[in-house]
């Protein structure tokens, strides 16, 4: 069924890193690192801070994102950040960040010769942020910007995505955008910022995560510097499971557009290094496996019918996905949710399209995988890691994730559990975790209020084609086009695209 790859081979493979969990004893407490020592010219920091918009206070979301914004993006408190562009400039490198609900990492490479110098930037940009009045109405007004021309009003899909995050966990430490709400944004002062700095970057929160081939002294010497942080709690709060009324329930949002995505939705109690991890990871790729047309959804939705332009599922947090071809690390999390993702359907065949991804998630929980389809994912998820991580920034990524949830490094992790695992644990994880009892649906599209009607009445939803079409596709058509949505009518909701993430 699937897939040929060009052979990717890591840079472990020609470096042979070792992954080292570690703490550095400080005379105040211990600093964690995770550590990948090489051979490579090239030296990876990526400094991770378990803190993160979960962590907002009520009122001020978008606080934590605020903040790693000011560190990165502002100037310290003796260079004003144009100063630190300009000293970077000839480095040929740069330094970036990255918030989610558990996690605020700040990632950055540089050529051994430029070390020094480079290291001796982001020491400040860090652990002497300037904080200064213009630099803070700057990004408080791009994070604003953000939720209000980038998302609202320039990108369906990561629209549509986001805010059935909203949906299912609302009134949940996770239930905000990770740039925040824009009324909460509006009232947020420079001292606020600077009270959550103090209180989350702290050395408990703190891990060092280095990779390449730094000099053998570098990491005391980082951990020496980093004891200026004050030493602090570690977080240990634990997040609950979203409790979703039973049923269907949609969202549709009225936006101008000339397409519609859907994005499709629940929560799953299970996180990578649960038993049933693999098994699932297995299933979204056999399912929707991300920008590959030989995934299941693809096949039916887009090859055979022409409908859109791609067709995924994931049971992992996957933001800017229309950007890029694999996800990035250090979104790990504590809940989860299943996910399935219709990218843009042209509108008069929105109502067919929804009908049919439903249609076959119900044959997926029926049926389950064939032994043909298990072999073959298993097959492409055990070369797929090499995909993942075959850049040194994306394998430290990867190990201080693998430290979050305990497990061994992550490639590693992943052909161990593929070679043990079977179609029955597949199809058993399938029953155990998924399911239609409590589906979230989030639909972008201009016709909103059509839409809904069309829904909330059942309405045949027939389809037409430009070009021939099999007759078994044609006799399916017939069924999905009546397939019910079973959802009541004060479930389907039409939100105007100004009071999303508001």
């Amino acid at each position: 069924m699937r897939r040929n790859f060009t052979a990717l081979v890591l840079l472990c493979a020609l470096f042979g890193p070792a992954m080292v969990f570690g703490q550095t004893k400080m005379n105040d407490g211990q600093i964690a690192t995770v550590l990948l020592p090489n051979r490579s010219p090239l030296v990876t920091f990526r400094i991770l801070f378990n803190t993160g918009a979960a962590f907002d206070p009520p009122g001020k979301e978008g606080l934590a994102s605020l903040t790693a914004a000011m560190i990165a993006k502002g100037g310290t408190r003796t260079r004003s950040y144009e100063e630190i562009v300009e000293a970077m400039y000839p480095l040929a490198t740069s330094f970036d960040w990255q918030v989610d609900k558990e996690m605020t990492v700040f990632y950055g490479t540089t050529h051994l010769d430029n070390l020094e110098r480079y290291y001796a930037l982001i020491r400040e940009m860090l652990l002497d942020p300037g904080f200064r009045e213009e630099d803070f109405k700057r990004l408080k007004a791009d994070a604003i910007n953000f939720l209000k021309v980038n998302l609202r009003q320039s990108n369906d899909e990561e629209l549509g995505k986001e805010h059935l995050y909203n949906v299912i966990y609302a009134d949940h430490p996770y239930g905000h955008h990770n740039m925040g709400r824009v009324s909460a944004l509006e009232k947020l002062s420079l001292d606020d910022v600077r009270d959550f700095y103090r209180r989350n970057y702290t050395q408990a929160n703190l891990v060092i995560g280095l990779a390449g081939g730094y000099p053998p002294d570098f990491v005391s010497k980082m951990a020496s510097d980093f004891a200026k942080l004050p030493p602090g709690e570690r977080t240990t709060v634990r997040f609950a499971t979203p409790k979703l009324e039973p049923g269907t329930h949609i969202e549709i949002i009225r936006r101008p557009t000339r397409s519609t995505a859907i994005s499709i939705g629940f929560p799953i109690a299970v996180k990578r290094g649960d038993p049933d991890w693999p098994a699932l990871a297995l299933v979204a790729s056999y399912f929707g496996q991300h920008r590959s047309s030989n995934s299941y959804l693809y096949q039916r939705i887009r090859e055979l019918r022409g409908l859109n332009y791609g067709d995924y599922a994931y049971i992992e947090y996957f933001p800017r996905g229309m950007f890029q071809f694999t996800p990035d690390p250090n979104l790990a999390r504590q809940q989860q949710i299943f996910q399935i993702w219709i990218r843009p359907v042209e509108p008069q065949n929105a109502h067919f399209t929804l009908r049919l991804a439903l249609y076959e998630f119900d044959k997926l929980l029926r049926d389950g995988l064939t032994r043909e389809s298990f072999e073959a994912t298993r097959e492409f998820l055990s070369k797929y890691v090499n995909i993942l991580m075959q850049t040194q920034d994306a394998q430290l990524g990867y190990a201080l994730d693998s430290r979050y949830y305990r497990i061994p490094d992550f490639a590693t992790y992943m052909r161990e559990q593929l070679a043990r695992l079977t179609l029955e644990d597949v199809n058993r994880a399938i029953r155990r975790h998924l399911r239609t009892d409590a589906l979230r649906i989030v639909i972008v599209t201009e016709d909103a209020d059509s839409l809904r009607e069309a829904i909330i009445n059942n309405r045949p939803s027939p389809i037409t084609y430009t070009s021939p079409k099999p007759r078994e596709i044609l006799e399916e058509d017939k069924v999905v086009e009546k397939y019910p949505i079973d959802v009541k009518p004060e479930n389907v909701r039409v939100v105007p695209v100004e009071r999303v993430f508001e």
